[in-house]
C-alpha cells in the first residue's frame, strides 16, 4: 500500500510540474502578444533558441517541489541562501525574462518587426529585404536538447542583414489559423517575389507519422514549390 502511494504521489507530481511548465510558457505567450502583436499582424515567432530558456522555470518548479518533500534539500538550501547568492539569483532571473519577452518577430503584410535583446524598440523589414529561405523537414540528426524534433518542419527565411527567422515557430496567428496554410500563402507570394528558395524532401516522412494528411499536403505543397 505505500509503495501505490509514493508511485501516485510522484505521477502526480509529475503531472503537476508539467502543468505549471506550460501555464508559465502560457503566461509568457500571452505577455509577449499584449505588447507586441498589433491587431494588423498575420503571424508571430516566439523565436528559438532563446525561447528554450523557458524550460529553465521548470527546473525551478522541480527544485521547489524537493524543497518541499525533501529535508536535505531544504537544509543545503538553507545554507546556500546568503544575500550574495539571492541577489545574483535575482538578477539571473530578470535577465531570462527580459531575454524570454523580447525574442518575437512578427509578420505583418509585407512588413517584419524583429524584438531583439538589444534591439526591444524592434528592428523593421520589407519583404523585399528577405533574401533566401531554406525549408525542409528535421530529420535523425542529433540537435542541441529542446530545440528540434526527427519530423519537424522549418521555414527559415534569411533577410538582408543576416537575421533568420523560422516561421514554423509560430507563437500565435491572425484567426488562430494554421501555420502550415499561413507559410503556404506566404510562401506563394515570396518565390512569385522571385525570392532564392532553397527546399529539400529529405525526411518528409516522418512528418507524415505524426500529423493529418491535410497539413503534410500543404507542407509537400511548400517544399515543392521552387522555380
Amino acid at each position: 500500500m505505500k509503495i501505490l502511494k509514493t508511485i501516485i504521489f510522484w505521477i502526480l507530481s509529475m503531472i503537476g510540474i508539467v502543468i505549471l511548465t506550460i501555464g508559465f510558457f502560457a503566461i509568457i505567450a500571452v505577455l509577449q502578444e499584449k505588447i507586441f502583436i498589433p491587431e494588423d499582424y498575420i503571424i508571430w515567432i516566439f523565436k528559438s533558441p532563446l525561447s528554450r530558456l523557458v524550460f529553465i522555470f521548470e527546473l525551478y518548479i522541480i527544485f521547489g517541489f524537493f524543497l518541499i518533500t525533501k529535508r536535505d534539500v531544504r537544509i543545503f538550501f538553507k545554507k546556500l541562501c546568503k544575500k550574495r547568492f539571492i541577489a545574483g539569483f535575482a538578477l539571473l532571473n530578470i535577465f531570462i525574462l527580459y531575454a524570454l519577452l523580447f525574442n518575437v518577430s512578427v509578420i505583418k503584410n509585407n512588413e517584419i518587426i524583429d524584438y531583439r535583446f538589444l534591439s526591444p524598440q524592434g528592428v523593421k523589414y520589407s519583404y523585399n529585404d528577405i533574401v533566401k529561405i531554406d525549408t525542409g523537414i528535421y530529420g535523425k540528426k542529433m540537435y542541441l536538447p529542446f530545440t528540434h524534433s526527427k519530423g519537424d518542419f522549418y521555414y527559415i527565411i534569411k533577410l538582408k542583414d543576416g537575421t533568420k527567422i523560422d516561421l514554423a515557430e509560430m507563437g500565435g496567428s491572425k484567426d488562430d489559423q494554421d501555420p502550415r496554410f499561413i507559410i503556404e500563402k506566404l510562401d506563394s507570394y515570396l518565390v512569385n517575389m522571385g525570392v532564392s528558395k532553397t527546399a529539400s524532401m529529405e525526411n518528409f516522412e516522418y512528418c507524415t507519422k505524426n500529423l493529418d494528411k491535410i497539413y503534410t499536403d500543404k507542407i509537400q505543397k511548400i517544399l515543392k514549390n521552387v522555380k
